[in-house]
């Protein structure tokens, strides 16, 4: 070959591989809603929702554009899911147990009372047959789901009076989400679903006797520990509390393979975002509310025992009449089965060491 047909074959050659990063450029241009169960304030629960959105708009050269909304600027916190199945928006950043009254089964999705905690919730989703399970029931709202953040194991609320016994309970107006709820009003106690946003004022009003959101860091920004100073431990109803990513079914079937990627890895990464914050800003935050005259005090054991009882028998008669929840009960259960076998010996007995030798560590 003579050098100047070397020279023009070398160049088209080139030429090939420095177009083709124009391929990605030819992408298209995508702007999405999402709506935010959440209120602003929250700066790590709807933080997530914001790096979520960031994390897209990096990995598309800002082609895909998602901008994000907090509780009641386009609906209510309460109707994100419907907001999304009807199109209203794109997406929405929810927990699935806020809808169990349309579909128990999507309680699992977020957490059920002495289920599984953060990394068991986490691993059962993709490796115990939960995502296959819980997007069975949200297919039903014509939504997709993926997890979007996970709150780690929460507080038990906030109480105007001393949980002494099981008997302090009946009649209690307990602000608590979800399938707990349905567990604590075998208790006695009267459960309220409210929207975060609408909590503090619910409590000062004396509408509310006792609440309960996420933890320490959170509570402290609702300012909760003002108005009920009894701060119980632990949200045995959320050992674990998973955040989700909502989608309508026929946008997401409208992204290419490649922008489905895109929204798949950035929302796991804010997953990890969201979990890692927590871990690192509840601990001061704890420190703080105790300081400003917040009592904790740990749910009694007879409590705890009660409301187990209770969580078993709700399970078994929504599972008799619910087939898909029989079957999401069943894997959920076999899950944590496996999973606290290996707890006991590992990660239990090592954080059960460093606990109690946190002072000489």
């Amino acid at each position: 070959m003579k050098r100047r047909q070397f020279l023009t074959a070398a160049g088209a050659g080139a030429a090939s591989v420095v177009a083709a990063p124009a391929i990605a450029q030819q992408a298209p241009t995508i702007k999405w809603r999402l709506t935010s169960s959440f209120p602003k304030q929250l700066d790590t629960i709807y933080g997530t929702a914001l790096t979520f959105a960031k994390y897209v708009a990096e990995a598309t050269d800002n082609k895909f554009e998602i901008q994000c909304f907090g509780a009641n600027e386009i609906v209510p916190g309460l109707a994100a899911l419907d907001a999304v199945g009807n199109a209203t928006v794109e997406c929405a950043q929810t927990p699935t147990y806020f809808y169990v009254g349309k579909e128990p089964a999507l309680g699992f999705g977020t957490g059920m009372p002495f289920g599984l905690n953060s990394r068991l919730q986490h691993s059962w989703w993709h490796f115990g047959g939960g995502d296959a399970l819980i997007n069975e029931a949200l297919a039903k709202f014509n939504t997709i789901g993926m997890p979007l953040g996970n709150s780690g194991c929460q507080m038990g609320g906030f109480f105007r009076k001393e949980i002494k016994e099981l008997s302090d309970l009946n009649g209690l107006k307990f602000r608590v989400g979800g399938f707990g709820g349905r567990v604590l009003a075998r208790l006695g106690v009267v459960p309220q679903q409210i929207a975060p946003s609408d909590i503090y004022p619910a409590l000062e009003r004396g509408t509310l006797d006792a609440a309960e959101f996420v933890g320490p860091y959170d509570d402290e920004k609702l300012g909760l520990h003002r108005i009920a100073k009894y701060y119980y431990y632990p949200g045995f109803w959320e050992g674990g509390a998973m955040m989700h990513l909502c989608i309508n079914l026929g946008k997401w079937n409208e992204l290419s393979k490649s922008y489905q990627a895109i929204v798949r890895n950035a929302a796991e990464a804010a997953n990890n975002w969201m979990l890692a914050k927590y871990d690192a800003v509840n601990p001061g935050a704890l420190r703080r509310i105790a300081a400003g005259g917040g009592e904790l005090r740990p749910f009694p054991v007879p409590v705890l025992e009660a409301a187990l009882k209770a969580t078993n028998e709700l399970h078994q008669e929504i599972a008799a009449t619910n087939p898909l929840y029989k079957r999401t009960l069943e894997s959920h259960d076999a899950f944590r089965g496996e999973g606290l076998l290996w707890w006991q010996v590992g990660e239990y007995s090592f954080d059960s060491i460093m606990v109690r030798t946190k002072g000489k560590a």
